[in-house]
């Protein structure tokens, strides 16, 4: 029993001199504050709710497509977001501004091949019609790189709320 009470004081002793050997120099000396000018962060804050109307999308009845976030807002009268929704955009986004619905189609092929419905198209950039729909399938799976294809897919779910709201004429707001 004593030479295994030895070897157990042994194995410690040599493990507790490989952590000091591990310890830094400067470990329990006091290191300087930073001013809060240097501590500060240049990163944004992040908003308290990711699902937040974004600041400066307008005000009144609207569709809010926040390009950086992938998301939309369904807007009413009052300015209060009745739903909001990820969508997966398309390879040609259209610039933050102002537009309104020019077009509605119910069912159609898209330009991607994929069978869509309930189309609500709203801009056009470099010839490319931009607007929401839903694929058939339910997808919404990732734009093939390679084309130019303006096509923001939201679930089918989404699409038909969207088909219910955004009629012609409706406005909808692009923020970065």
């Amino acid at each position: 029993m004593a030479g295994l009470t030895a070897a157990a004081i042994a194995a410690v002793g040599f493990l507790a001199y490989q952590a000091s050997a591990n310890v830094p120099t400067d470990l329990g000396k006091p290191q300087p504050s930073a001013s809060p000018e240097a501590s500060a962060s240049k990163a944004p804050p992040e908003k308290e709710d990711p699902t937040a109307l974004p600041a400066g999308s307008g005000t009144g009845e609207r569709v809010v497509y926040a390009l950086g976030e992938d998301r939309v807002w369904i807007v009413d009268e009052s300015g209060t977001a009745g739903r909001t929704f990820k969508v997966t955009p398309g390879t040609v986004d259209p610039a933050a501004g102002s537009y309104t619905v020019t077009s509605r189609t119910g069912q159609i092929t898209g330009s991607d091949g994929v069978a869509i419905e309930h189309v609500v198209i709203f801009a056009s950039t470099e010839g490319v019609p931009i607007g929401f729909s839903a694929a058939v399938d339910g997808s919404t799976r990732a734009p093939d790189a390679t084309k130019k294809l303006g096509g923001i897919r939201e679930s089918r779910a989404d699409g038909n709320a969207m088909w219910e709201f955004a009629t012609i004429g409706k406005k909808v707001v692009v923020v970065e």
